[in-house]
């Protein structure tokens, strides 16, 4: 495939740009034959790209071409492929089969999301996905357990994607507008039509039309009736929003900045490219990259034309990395990859990558309803209310209870006090609830969770519940800072627990758990405890649970 690399001259805000002496480029950074027509956009990352062909398998390059791995599904898959800031790569088949792949091409876990993706996966701030499948959004931790489903009355016309308050926004094709909250709570406005593309913004939701018109929605009343903007000169195909600005790209290639609050056109600029039937848009620190089958354009936050490219034979909409490389897979089945930018985004990150905006209040939730319940942990009652909860659970109905049950789970395990109240503490439920609680915590917890986790196994006293601790963050999987692996690292170092041989076991199988479910991120740390725990002198059982966990990692 051929890319026009073409570099133009400065253009003030609102004055359609112009080319003048373009210059063209058409150096590689590395082409691959990837075996098969890309479906949809490749999920590109700093250093890596990841495709979904359409053999049925996906794919995984380096920033400098490599194949890292490759992943066989027995079927068709669906065009869209999704990757975490924890490097999971989220596909699905057109029959619906759910699969979770982590950053060294292994298989988490499959689910059946009950029918073909109607939309993209869309990752949540704490690991957990939305799965738009047929009429349905359904929400899964990231280790794979459903927390709860939402029909829909329609099918889905634009969306689903995520809102800066971290809630999920989308267009049904009976024109209902629906936002859903983390914990499956819906709201919802009829509009006059079905929009072409939404716009979230901070107070705000702007419903763009395929005619050129806007409406804007408050997103605190659903009762308030959209309000009409100015409209548009072009179909919209993408847009993207940052400090309550909207850029907008139409079919036509232009470019708009809108002013969020009322709708102003600030400026607008030519790409020099056409959209196709699909177009995606980024707007962040560096700028705004319009991204279509026809090809690529960047502009400055003042409407500036910086490049653009145009495509000879893409298969689909190309991809645009924080480090500034542009993926396109064309129609002869090669992946080709461009260096265009030096520049790199800016972000926050931990050990899996770029950290999430925001939390969804999951490791710190409010206290339970039942904390200041005199007889709050009487066996009777916690017997009752764990059953309830894990029938919950069992279901993928946690639904709106996720904070209250998080909640009643950390206490019931703790024993009962909480940090931030008064409540006098009571003696504490016996050894087999508190270590079911942080089993059913384990099912539903998430990044957020373990912090909280790590510091309750770090001041638990009582072994079999410690254990229990351990095991909950291996079932979660994600330890995006490396606290867990830390602390297991320093007290196998103080030599505390040289003879609590069921304790180390379980130390030894977490850290496998937690270094297959991220991949490379936790290799070093998970070997090196791992070989701590092979040496002379620890019990052989230890010592065989270590190699075995490290034979699952070659």
């Amino acid at each position: 495939m051929r890319l026009r690399l073409l570099l133009v001259l400065l253009c003030s805000p609102c004055v359609l740009a112009q080319s003048n002496d373009p210059v063209q480029l058409s150096e590689y950074l590395w082409r691959q034959a990837a075996g098969g027509v890309v479906l949809g956009t490749p999920s590109a990352r700093p250093q890596s790209v990841v495709v979904a062909l359409d053999s049925g398998v996906v794919k995984a390059y380096s920033g400098s071409g490599d194949l890292l791995w490759s992943f066989a599904v027995r079927g068709r898959l669906c065009p869209y492929i999704t990757r975490s800031r924890e490097g999971i790569t989220f596909i699905c088949s057109t029959d619906g089969s759910l699969i979770a792949v982590n950053s060294a091409g292994r298989e988490l876990w499959r689910a059946n999301s009950g029918g073909a993706l109607s939309g993209p996966i869309v990752a949540g701030w704490d690991g957990r996905v939305f799965v738009p499948a047929g009429k349905k959004i359904l929400c899964y931790t990231a280790s794979g357990t459903l927390l709860w489903t939402n029909v829909l009355e329609s099918g889905i016309s634009a969306g689903p994607l995520i809102e800066q308050n971290g809630c999920i926004l989308l267009a049904l094709e009976n024109s209902q507008l629906i936002r859903i909250t983390p914990f499956g709570v819906v709201s919802s406005w009829k509009l006059p039509s079905v929009p072409a593309v939404l716009v979230p913004l901070d107070n705000d939701i702007l419903a763009l039309y395929s005619n050129g018109n806007i409406l804007r929605v408050d997103s605190y009343s659903e009762d308030s009736a959209p309000l009409p903007l100015p409209g548009l000169t072009g179909r919209p195909m993408a847009a993207a929003v940052k400090d309550g600005r909207a850029a907008v790209f139409l079919a036509n290639g232009q470019m708009l900045l809108l002013s969020g609050s009322d709708g102003k056109v600030l400026w607008t600029a030519g790409s020099f490219i056409q959209a196709g039937e699909k177009a995606e848009l980024i707007f962040d620190e560096r700028g705004i990259y319009a991204l279509c089958d026809g090809g690529a354009a960047s502009f400055s936050a003042n409407g500036r034309l910086l490049w653009h490219a145009n495509f000879d034979n893409a298969s689909g909409v190309p991809a645009f990395s924080d480090d500034g490389v542009l993926y396109s897979c064309g129609k002869d089945w090669v992946l080709n990859a461009w260096k265009l930018e030096d520049r790199t985004l800016n972000q926050k990150y931990n050990l899996y990558g770029p950290a999430p905006p925001a939390s969804y209040g999951t490791g710190n939730p409010p206290p339970s309803v039942f904390v200041r319940v005199i007889g709050r942990f009487h066996e009777t009652s916690v017997k009752r209310e764990l059953d309830i909860i894990q029938q919950g659970i069992s279901t993928g109905m946690v639904e709106a209870n996720e904070l209250d049950w998080t909640a009643y789970l950390m206490e019931t395990a703790d024993g009962g006090y909480w940090p931030n109240t008064s409540h006098i503490r009571e003696p504490k439920a016996i050894i087999t609830h508190r270590i079911l609680a942080l089993k059913l915590l384990s099912r539903m917890g998430s990044i957020e969770t373990i912090p909280w986790l790590v510091s309750f196994f770090r001041r638990e006293n009582e072994p079999l519940v410690r254990i229990a601790a351990a095991q909950a963050i291996g079932v979660i999987g994600m330890d995006p800072e490396g606290k867990a692996i830390q602390e297991f690292t320093s007290i196998i170092r103080t030599g505390s627990l040289i003879h609590d041989e069921q304790l180390l076991i379980t130390i030894a199988s977490v850290t496998g758990a937690l270094c297959r479910f991220s991949g490379p991120p936790l290799h070093d740390a998970g070997l090196l405890l791992l070989h701590m725990l092979n040496t002379p002198g620890l019990p052989p059982l230890v010592r065989r649970q270590a190699q075995n966990e490290m034979n699952t990692m070659k």
